[in-house]
């Protein structure tokens, strides 16, 4: 891989003061929000050279290629840059319909239900898949 650093079009990103810009991941079709991550310059370009997500994992302080453990790889089909040019939208097909290292379809699987006195968290969507039997170690897996 060429190093991230000679490509023009990466400069138009706005980075953040860590080299990151947030990255949101849509599911073509459904339009679902399946999930939030970071990238820096090397995780976009591995992204448009693979063509499948490849994340900067802040707790690990590596690259992560989505799925690389669980199978659940991310196809990329478009990618954008907001108005502010500091946010990044992946339209994406996701590999096993799991997104969450939770086994769910999406990591946005609590809801707020009630007031702000006496509302709290629901979980709302269901496990498809149990974690234990996707990864070695679920905490690992986290971004």
């Amino acid at each position: 891989m060429t190093s991230a650093a000679n490509f023009s079009w990466l400069k138009k990103v706005r980075w953040d003061e860590n080299g990151l810009v947030p990255v949101i991941a849509q599911e073509a079709g459904s339009n679902d929000v399946l999930m939030f991550a970071w990238m820096n310059r090397d995780a976009l370009a591995r992204t448009v050279e693979l063509g499948e997500a490849v994340y900067w994992s802040r707790s690990r302080k590596k690259l992560w290629h989505k799925g690389e453990e669980s199978g659940h790889i991310q196809k990329v089909l478009e990618i954008r840059l907001d108005c502010d040019e500091d946010v990044i939208l992946l339209k994406i097909e996701q590999a096993g319909a799991i997104a969450c290292h939770t086994g769910r379809h999406s990591c946005f699987y609590q809801k707020f239900e009630g007031d702000a006195k006496s509302g709290d968290w629901q979980v709302v969507e269901p496990v498809l898949q149990d974690p234990e039997t996707i990864y070695t170690n679920p905490k690992k897996s986290t971004p």
